[in-house]
């Protein structure tokens, strides 16, 4: 039971003022003037002063309340090192049963994990949560269990009681890291980009002769070994392979004695874009659908592109000096022979043999097919004559032979059984709705070439090929550009002529058959492409050997996917019957491994300014001491916690000092007093 005077007063506190600078003043009158009862006067002015202050004694019965110990483990990636788990468990288990033991003392026991989306050990985020549950006033002290490695250290906090920061590892432990400094998530094809590479021991690291080897694999596969410098940036030069993604693993072999292999390794993945594209436009005549051809191709600002029209063929004979002529010369040579390799597609429109390209330039052309080229021909009534350009030495790379047959009458284009499943026309806009053409040239498809869109009585309209490096596309109509007029509704032209130069250019968005996957944070979307009805299950081997088996299910017709939860970060390898792919899960430097020997720099500042201390668990398990608020709370082996005396009031008893019949009854008599006494003067 405690007791407290209150005071509640009648007036406010400026009035009581002045009203006892007006009793002092009475009383220093009456005492100026001889008065013997002043000093009884000045005791009945005192008393109803008191009164009117309102004085009260409150009596509490008050119960003890526990004092409160927080006690944090970090159990994130880094704390599952080598005997961390063990020495977490075992020095948590020892400081919670000791704590227990002590009188008025409870424990409350907090799990720091791993932070979401690689945000790291957030200890003082998990703290903060702790401290919001509890009543301030009964926290006496604060544990961590952990290696220093926090990430959000930064995080305002007020601290009630002081903070312990007791570290796991050992000080013999020492660690090599990969890291990768700079790493574009795109890069231009044939173009080099320069990553800075660094790798970098920390601990107690053992001498050594400054050098480790460095494994670098491009696409999964057989990695190249160099040896570099410990300590020093690398700058290495890359040029992309391929387009789209591009997956580059380097790797430090495991060294002996260090902490971790888990930093030793660096995924990158950047995507391979063109710079531009390069197109060769030939139009053997002008024609209604020559300007659409140019049209849309200059409508893609990545597209270079040099058209030539052959207005005046050779063996035209007007009449008109050559001298008044203001064509421009045909560079045949130029283009066909020297600069052919410089263009990514050429697109023969309505082209036939006149005498201007020489056999010896078209079988230089199916010479840069073979070799990787892309050529696209759309055909006219010449294709199928005598003059046509299949009556030449690109014929051998022709994915159709012309029957010598015109068609001429309306048909709707469609898209063939295999079409479908085709990435140049699989679900093209308006499929079914399409404006007709109204002429077609008859061909042959042959054994190799693939049908994708049909015309007149299922004949073959669009057909493709491969020509051992390169590509070839055959539009056996020149009315495509129907389409872009909005004849009959018109059709997706521009979006056709797209994936067709996508296809031939090799973009893997558009191949035929392909094995992708796309990562999502630890989850990947295993997709395959193909013009079969079926396909096998996809393999998947993990950065630890494991190796799982998933059946793929349709989503599309010739798309199959499936989704994987891979376990662990690291590099994942795809094969599905002939194709295969890399995918790295989880970021190329997981932020937990960045630094993984336990260090006090981090916390240090924050733990001393609530006077706590930093212990190594290997040195033993600290003693807890009682110490008072403001003291040095920790020494060598042991802890301090502050005792909090917190209560909890549980009656609550008020009695006046002064009641009213008190204060009539002294203040009379002593006035009275003070009367008689003056009286006998």
């Amino acid at each position: 039971m405690t007791g407290t005077i209150l005071f509640d007063p009648l007036l406010p506190w400026p009035v009581l003022a002045v009203l006892a600078v007006v009793v002092v003043g009475g009383v220093i009158l009456a005492l100026m003037r001889g008065l013997s009862g002043w000093a009884l006067r000045g005791l009945a002015g005192l008393v109803v002063l008191a009164a009117l202050t309102g004085p009260t004694l409150q009596e509490e019965d008050r119960a003890p309340l526990s004092d409160i110990v927080i006690l944090a483990t970090d159990e994130s990636a880094s704390q599952r090192l080598r005997d961390r788990p063990d020495q977490t468990t075992s020095t948590a288990d020892a400081l919670s049963a000791a704590l227990i033991a002590r009188d008025n003392t409870e424990v409350r026991r907090v799990t720091v994990p791993d932070g979401d989306e690689d945000a790291g050990t957030r200890l003082m985020t998990a703290l903060s949560d702790a401290l919001a549950e509890e009543p301030r006033a009964r926290v006496a002290g604060l544990i961590a269990i952990s290696d220093g490695q926090v990430h959000d250290a930064d995080l305002p906090l007020d601290l009630p009681a002081p903070l312990h920061l007791l570290l796991t590892g050992k000080e013999t432990d020492w660690d090599r890291r990969l890291m990768v400094k700079n790493a574009p998530a795109f890069a231009i094809i044939g173009e080099s980009v320069t990553l800075t590479l660094r790798v970098e021991d920390s601990g107690a690291a053992p001498a050594n002769n400054g050098v480790a080897p460095l494994d670098i694999s491009v696409g999964g596969a057989e990695p190249q070994r160099f040896n570099v410098r410990i300590g020093e940036d690398i700058e290495l030069p890359v040029t992309l392979p391929h387009g789209g993604r591009n997956v580059i693993q380097f790797t430090v072999p495991e060294a002996d004695g260090e902490l971790t292999d888990r930093n030793n390794t660096a995924l990158i993945q950047m995507n391979g874009v063109r710079d531009r594209l390069r197109v060769l436009l030939v139009s053997g005549e002008p024609h209604s659908g020559g300007r659409t051809w140019r049209n849309l191709l200059k409508s893609d600002s990545s597209v270079d592109l040099v058209h030539f029209t052959i207005l005046r063929p050779p063996e035209k004979q007007d009449g008109v000096p050559v001298s008044e002529l203001s064509l421009i010369a045909f560079p045949t040579r130029e283009l066909f022979l020297e600069k052919i390799d410089d263009f990514d597609l050429i697109i023969f429109d309505r082209y036939k043999r006149r005498g201007i390209l020489p056999a010896l330039y078209l079988d230089n052309v199916a010479r840069y097919i073979r070799e990787g080229g892309a050529v696209l021909v759309a055909a006219g009534p010449d294709f199928a004559g005598a003059d046509s350009i299949f009556r030449s030495p690109l014929g051998d790379v022709m994915p159709g032979e012309p029957s010598a047959r015109v068609l001429e009458q309306p048909y709707r284009p469609t898209v063939s059984d295999i079409g479908k499943r085709h990435p140049v026309t699989t679900a093209l806009p308006g499929a079914g709705d399409w404006g007709r053409w109204l002429r077609q040239i008859e061909v042959d498809a042959r054994d190799n070439s693939v049908v994708v869109m049909e015309g007149i009585d299922e004949r073959p309209l669009l057909v493709l090929e491969r020509v051992e490096e390169g590509r070839v596309a055959l539009l056996a109509s020149d009315h495509a550009w129907l389409w872009n007029r909005g004849y009959e509704g018109g059709g997706p032209q521009l979006e056709l002529l797209r994936r067709l130069a996508h296809w031939m250019m090799k973009e893997p968005e558009l191949e035929e058959e392909t094995l992708t996957a796309t990562a999502t944070g630890q989850s990947m979307r295993i997709q395959r492409r193909t013009l079969s009805d079926s396909v096998p299950p996809v393999t998947i081997t993990g950065p630890d050997g494991t190796v799982t088996e998933l059946d793929l299910t349709e989503a599309a017709p010739g798309q199959f996917e499936t989704l994987f939860e891979g376990p662990d970060i690291g590099l994942y390898r795809l094969e599905n019957g002939d194709e295969t792919t890399v995918i790295g899960l989880g970021p190329a430097a997981p932020k937990e491994f960045e630094a993984t020997i336990a260090i006090a720099d981090i916390l240090g500042e924050r733990v001393a300014s609530t006077r706590g201390g930093v212990l190594r668990i290997e040195s033993g398990t600290p003693r807890i001491r009682t110490v008072r608020e403001g003291r040095p709370a920790a020494g060598r082996g042991w802890i301090g916690i502050t005792p909090r005396q917190a209560y909890e009031t549980q009656d609550v008893r008020q009695m006046a000092l002064l009641p009213p019949w008190l204060v009539l009854l002294l203040a009379a008599g002593l006035i009275t007093g003070a009367w008689l006494r003056e009286g006998r003067r």
